[in-house]
């Protein structure tokens, strides 16, 4: 739970670096950076706010509404701590940023960081996947007495991983081909705070993962 509130908060600040924003259309944005998976509620947003607030990365302005009312409304914004914070959060290429509460959030502001950032989140979280395949693909074979529902939720499950291995294999890939002196995998730098020898070298799906490359 603290990972993913984490991990809201670092949204918040994002979106927030843009610009100001009044809690209804934060709310908005947040929704569709987080997609359809996730719907943020007013209980999840605010108590996040306060928290910022606490810290001193935002801090409130009231604001005329537009219309006719004119009306004060609060209106959010980073201050030069928040954005401090945002940039240390966004560059950190630890295991913490591999994790499925906090991945989504991270990849969402790819475009804030640099190659070689990009590439070790990415290498990360590849390992991170293919781990997890292994003990899915361990668990199926030796669940010979699982009924066809268990069955069917442990092949949707491993299907589920495959698919994103592949997609990060194109990413990574990709990564690799737009800056190819920077990015060749023997120069590949490893994650902040990981084990090497957790790192796959290649960044080859398994063999057997035949299902799409998009999630």
């Amino acid at each position: 739970m603290a990972r993913k509130a984490e991990s809201l908060e670092v949204a918040v600040l994002g979106l927030l670096h843009e610009s100001p924003l009044h809690g209804y259309e934060l709310r908005k944005r947040l929704n569709l950076l987080l997609g359809w998976g996730r719907l943020l509620s007013y209980g999840s947003l605010y108590p996040a706010l306060k928290r910022l607030l606490r810290a001193g990365w935002v801090t409130e302005v009231a604001a005329e509404s537009p219309g006719v009312s004119r009306r004060l409304r609060i209106v959010y914004q980073i201050t030069p701590a928040g954005r401090a914070y945002f940039g240390e959060q966004i560059t950190d290429t630890g295991p913490a940023a591999w994790e499925d509460d906090t991945f989504n959030t991270r990849f969402a502001f790819f475009s804030r960081t640099e190659a070689d950032v990009r590439m070790r989140v990415l290498e990360g979280r590849l390992s991170r996947l293919q781990e997890r395949l292994d003990r899915a693909r361990h668990s199926s074979r030796a669940g010979t007495g699982d009924d066809r529902y268990l069955s069917e939720l442990r092949r949707h499950s491993i299907e589920a991983v495959e698919r994103e291995v592949a997609w990060l294999t194109d990413l990574i890939n990709a990564e690799r081909a737009s800056s190819p002196a920077v990015l060749q995998p023997e120069q590949s730098p490893t994650g902040s705070g990981q084990d090497p020898e957790q790192i796959t070298p290649s960044a080859a799906p398994p063999a057997d993962a035949t299902t799409g490359s998009t999630r």
